[in-house]
Order: structure tokens, then C-alpha cells, then sequence
């Protein structure tokens, strides 16, 4: 049984009738009892075109009958986006836990400082702000004023504790 690759079959679909006899062929060649024959397929291509006196040798028409839907294209491509964004992002972690990584006090207080230092500029100016804001009250008493100051001291001792209580009024 001869081996070979009909190229017409490939392009268009098959008839019923085709289909069948293609079914009926591979239900018969898979489920016998002895040993299949492997099967050859051809994966080179040989010109025997005679080559020229001089010069380079002219191109052979090898024609092409793969045919990759738009969708397949598409979503290779996609995946290839897809890839490289996430190898973008796996470097910008790694970057990121690598410093996190080589934390020290130093390296803290120097990320921290200009936030410190907005911090205070903040405080200063709001403080600022809110003394311009105040209103100065200045009261003037013209009468005389007189403090009445009266003390009242109770103390009770027995035993081992005492208490001792003060009213000032």
C-alpha cells in the first residue's frame, strides 16, 4: 500500500461518501490484530532541476496550503502581549522586593525625611494661619476687685489612719 499525501484533499472538504469510506479505512486499519506498518511521510523536498553554469541558484515554487484563521493569529498575538506584560510586571515586584529586601535605618529615615519635612512646613504655615486668624481680646477693668478667700480645715485622726479634708473657697 502506497503512502501518499493528496494536497486536493487537504484544501476542500470531503462528500458523505468520502467521509465514509475515510471513517470505514481507520476503524479498519486501527482495530486489526497484527502489527500496523508505520507509516512514511515525506518532510523534505528535493529539486532535481538542473542547477545553473554561474550564479546563484533561481528560487523553487514551493507552494504553502496551511491555512491559520484570523482568531488563531489573533489570540498568538495577544499571548505574546500578554507574556510580555507579565514579564514587565515580575520585574517591576522583583525590583520592588529586592529594595525591600535591603531595608535599613538609614535607608528609612531618608525615604521619611521629605514626608517629615512637608509635615512640619504644614504644621508651621497652619499654626501661622490660625494665629493670624485669632482675635485679640484685651479687657480693661477700671473697678476695684477684692478676693474673698475662706479656708476650712477638718481633720479627724483615730488609730492607725487619719483623713485629713481642706475647703478652699
Amino acid at each position: 500500500m502506497e503512502n501518499t499525501v493528496d494536497a486536493d484533499r487537504i484544501t476542500r472538504p470531503m462528500t458523505d461518501a468520502e467521509a465514509k469510506a475515510e471513517a470505514q479505512r481507520i476503524i479498519e486499519e486501527n482495530f486489526r490484530p497484527e502489527v500496523p506498518v508505520v507509516r512514511h511521510i515525506p518532510t523534505s523536498f528535493r529539486d532535481d532541476s538542473p542547477l545553473p553554469a554561474y550564479g546563484d541558484t533561481p528560487p523553487v515554487d514551493q507552494d504553502d496550503k496551511r491555512i491559520v484563521p484570523a482568531w488563531a493569529a489573533g489570540i498568538a498575538v495577544a499571548s505574546v502581549g500578554v507574556g510580555a506584560g507579565i514579564t514587565g510586571a515580575g520585574c517591576g515586584a522583583w525590583l520592588v522586593l529586592q529594595g525591600l529586601a535591603s531595608v535599613t535605618l538609614y535607608g528609612v529615615l531618608m525615604v521619611t525625611l521629605p514626608f517629615a519635612g512637608i509635615a512640619m512646613v504644614a504644621t508651621a504655615i497652619g499654626g501661622a494661619i490660625t494665629k493670624a486668624r485669632s482675635t485679640v481680646t484685651k479687657n480693661v477693668y477700671e473697678a476695684p476687685v477684692t478676693q474673698n478667700t475662706q479656708i476650712n480645715n477638718t481633720s479627724n485622726q483615730r488609730g492607725m489612719f487619719s483623713r485629713t479634708r481642706n475647703d478652699v473657697r
